[in-house]
Formats: structure tokens, C-alpha cells, sequence
């Protein structure tokens, strides 16, 4: 196995920490582990779309940056069907119902990534 370093801020080892205990990880690489799987599995499964598909995006992000993600999702307003939005603590959240070309669809979840005004994105396809 090879090592690899990275540099995290004080609250964001403090969250892994708290994470690691509640859901038992043995380790903080182990937990760094399942999260990278995670993340690589979602990009497959983005990855071998084809065709026209059907996907629900949950984003998360805060009310300052709102207008940038609304200027994200007009350039795709060709494939976002329907918008649910909800609002709780200061976390903004949209529920996006996706149908189109799957190089759209992955092209939408790059940009929703990429993008620095987003917290989270979450993909399902139906």
C-alpha cells in the first residue's frame, strides 16, 4: 500500500476524528480509505452512463453563493427538470430531477464538483 499525505485544518480533523469514533473506524486511514472508495465508486457509476438517463442530484451549499449555482444550473436548464429547495441552519439544499444525454449528466455533476460554492453533491440514477 502506498502512503500519501495531505494537510487538513483543526475543525476538519476534528470532524474525521468524531466520524471515525461513531462509525468505529479502527483508523483514520481506514475511514480516509472508505471515503476515497466512495468517491471513485460514484465517478464509475457517472462514468458508465449512457444514452438518456435519469438522475436525482442533491446539492448542498451556503445562501452567499447562491446566485452562483443558479448560474450553474441555467447553462443546464436543457436537463434539469425540477428544482426543490430547503433551507435549515444556514445550509441551503436543492434537489435537482435530472433527465438527459448521459455526457450532460456528467457533465453537470463535474461543475457541481469543481465548483468552489457548492458543500456537496450527491448523485443517484435511476
Amino acid at each position: 500500500m502506498e502512503i500519501i499525505s495531505i494537510s487538513l485544518d483543526k475543525e476538519t480533523v476534528g470532524e474525521l476524528n468524531g466520524i471515525q469514533e461513531k462509525l468505529g473506524f479502527r483508523s483514520r486511514s481506514k475511514l480516509m480509505r472508505a471515503t476515497i472508495d466512495s468517491l471513485l465508486n460514484e465517478y464509475k457509476v457517472m462514468e458508465g452512463l449512457e444514452g438518456h438517463c435519469d438522475a436525482v442530484f442533491t446539492v448542498t451549499y451556503e445562501y452567499k453563493k447562491k446566485d452562483k449555482l443558479s448560474h450553474l444550473l441555467a447553462q443546464y436548464e436543457d436537463i434539469v427538470r425540477t428544482q426543490i429547495h430547503q433551507s435549515h441552519a444556514g445550509v441551503h439544499l436543492r434537489v435537482l430531477i435530472i433527465c438527459g444525454k448521459a455526457q450532460r449528466i456528467r457533465d453537470l455533476f463535474s461543475d457541481l464538483k469543481a465548483g468552489n460554492f457548492v458543500r456537496s453533491v450527491n448523485v443517484n440514477v435511476l
